[in-house]
């Protein structure tokens, strides 16, 4: 017997760091049928939660932490989809008729990761509540799922680099299979919204430092928002540059020319050698990175799924202090994305 959709969340008034308290993911259809606007517990309150225990902080506290704050935003965006769009607006526009239903599931999917990421953190530390986002897509439905593959194969590099950090063994098995819910989500959209293969060939990419990554999601936080409780996010934190292709100046394509722009700039030495390391699937390529032009030639990758790239003083970028800006993120699957980040 088919399980109907829950349409209305109830007021959960109980302790939040009580793991008890409220709808528990795997055990709760909450985070896969709710498809009300109002956003699922726990994310129907916003706050930070203060600790409650003078006892060591977890091992792992801080790497949650971050966690809970890049969910924040992987969230907050898809509860903005479902808040602005509905099943007319895709369906309008020639998607499946299926669109909004699994925009809002995924939804429900993220809200059970900000119970996971709760839960992990100790009572001795703080859970950081949510911060204000502004991810441009305004009511542009379109912008919106170009966005939400480029969302989903970030939340998958910087799991995967997280399981590498984390110091308990059960939570660097949570964390490679969170990031496998997350490759469901960018299959799912792959498959069905741009029509194209699923697959992303042998491996998704690896990269060695995550808060690099979760470093360029602050991009989506509007400045002076986070509630002054919160913890730095990420960290630690390197506060390095931007690093982002200039589109109408680079053919953002394997073999291809594409030209950086920092933000802020990054000062080059005279006669200092610098280069762009490109990671895709396992393997990191070194290739020199000319700084009168700002460009490098994209190595000849395969035309599927993420590349990350950074600019580098050494060849192989060996440690994260060796990464002086970036990452920038590459999309070649479907090609037409690549024109948009």
């Amino acid at each position: 017997m088919a399980l109907l959709p829950v349409t209305i969340a109830a007021p959960i008034t109980c302790d939040r760091r009580n793991p008890s308290c409220g709808p528990i993911p795997g055990q709760s259809h909450t985070y896969n049928i709710y498809n009300g606007k109002a956003p699922p517990f726990p994310a129907d309150n916003l706050a930070p939660i203060p600790p409650n225990s003078n006892a060591t902080i977890g091992v792992d506290d801080v790497l949650f932490q971050n966690l809970m704050s890049a969910e924040w935003i992987v969230f907050s965006f898809y509860q903005a989809g479902v808040e602005a769009f509905n099943s007319s607006s895709f369906i309008d526009l020639g998607y499946p008729n299926t669109t909004y239903d699994r925009i809002t599931e995924i939804r429900d999917n993220e809200a059970g990761h900000l119970r996971i990421f709760s839960n992990s953190i100790s009572n001795a530390s703080l859970v950081p509540g949510a911060c204000k986002y502004d991810y441009g897509f305004g009511t542009n439905a379109v912008q919106f799922l170009a966005l939400q593959q480029l969302i989903e194969l970030v939340s998958m590099s910087f799991l995967s680099g997280l399981a590498r950090d984390a110091q308990l063994e059960a939570n660097k098995g949570a964390l490679v299979v969170l990031a496998t819910v997350e490759a469901r989500h960018t299959v799912w959209s792959l498959q069905d919204i741009f029509a194209v293969s699923p697959f992303a060939g042998p491996s998704d990419t690896a990269y060695p430092y995550a808060n690099q990554i979760l470093n360029t999601t602050r991009q989506f936080i509007v400045p002076g928002s986070c509630p002054p409780e919160n913890p730095p996010y990420p960290s630690p934190s390197q506060n390095l540059p931007l690093m982002q292709t200039v589109l109408n100046s680079s053919k953002v394509t394997p073999g291809g020319n594409a030209v950086f722009e920092f933000q802020p700039q990054v000062n080059f030495e005279d006669g200092k050698d610098y280069y762009v390391v490109f990671s895709h699937g396992v393997e990191n390529i070194t290739v020199p990175f000319d700084t009168e032009a700002q460009s490098a030639t994209i190595p000849d990758f395969d035309h599927r799924g993420l590349t990350l790239a950074v600019l580098a003083d050494t060849p192989g970028a060996p440690t994260e202090q060796s990464v002086l800006a970036g990452p920038d993120v590459m999309l070649f699957q479907p090609s037409s994305l690549s024109q948009l980040f």
